[in-house]
């Protein structure tokens, strides 16, 4: 009788789990099948099943990556640069910051560690859109408006508080006598930085970049604000499908799909790292 409770239990668990997968992923396959339709298909209501509803077509990806490769190559490459330098710098700063935060001890009046680490964490709470016109006039007379170096500031600056944050937490767990005893060995702190405490939490740095770089990756509002078209990303590339021609759902799915492919690819990469990273390192 328990066994029979136990298997209906395990059957229903299952059974809900993966109806919320097919919730989740099925507006990936709607994308998926949009980018392969005719423009007739596309609006003459659903159409799910290629070659029984609708006869796919490959010309939309055929005039995104030749006819109009030139189109599509600047906003990736931008993309590209700016999330990949960006999230580098920022787990690089948040991880010096987190340990010098987690080893040592500050007092700047009243505010002593634990102050100082939310000030920085509470940067996050602040809406982007305040500082939007601050920056931008600041760019402009810096003359790096519609530049990738930009984006790349203003990236590191948002993200160097998730850093942090993510650092703190895998950096507190590791005992303080690993580095101890490489102190004692005749490390200095900051051999002992880099060469024991970041190797025995890259599962975390890991992490860490990768949340960065899908934050970077998939803004919008400091692009839209701060660069034109040497600078463009590919938010904006896909936004310009609707706001210049009209919805061209079509290209907006090629688009969009171009757009999923390197994080799923580094998702895929990293994600040993990444599910590690995301359970505590042990006492």
């Amino acid at each position: 009788m328990v066994k029979k409770t136990m298997l209906s239990s395990n059957a229903a668990t299952y059974g809900m789990l993966l109806l919320w997968a097919l919730i989740v992923l099925f507006p990936f396959y709607w994308l998926v099948t949009t980018s392969f339709k005719e423009i007739g298909d596309v609006f003459r209501g659903p159409k799910y099943l290629p070659w029984v509803d609708f006869t796919p077509t490959t010309k939309w990806w055929y005039r995104m990556w030749v006819v109009e490769g030139r189109m599509l190559f600047r906003p990736l490459v931008n993309s590209l640069v700016i999330a990949t330098s960006s999230s580098l710098f920022a787990v690089t700063f948040g991880s010096m910051a987190a340990y010098a935060l987690e080893r040592f001890r500050f007092k700047f009046g009243p505010m002593k560690n634990r102050d100082i680490f939310l000030w920085i964490v509470s940067q996050r709470v602040m809406p982007p859109i305040i500082i939007a016109l601050a920056l931008f006039v600041m760019f402009h007379f810096a003359g790096l408006l519609d530049t990738q170096l930009a984006l790349i500031f203003v990236y590191i600056a948002a993200h160097t508080p998730i850093a942090v944050w993510m650092m703190s937490n895998f950096i507190s767990q590791l005992p303080i006598s690993i580095e101890e005893a490489a102190l004692v060995d005749g490390a200095s702190r900051t051999q002992a930085f880099f060469r024991v405490v970041l190797p025995m939490i890259a599962p975390g740095i890991a992490a860490t970049f990768l949340l960065c770089f899908i934050f970077a990756w998939n803004e919008f509002l400091f692009a839209l604000m701060l660069t034109g078209g040497e600078a463009q990303t590919m938010p904006l590339l896909i936004a310009a499908q609707h706001f210049q021609r009209g919805p061209q759902w079509w290209d907006i799915s090629v688009l969009a799909l171009i757009t999923i492919i390197p994080v799923v690819i580094l998702v895929v990469s990293l994600q040993r790292y990444f599910v590690k990273g995301l359970i505590p390192i042990g006492k």
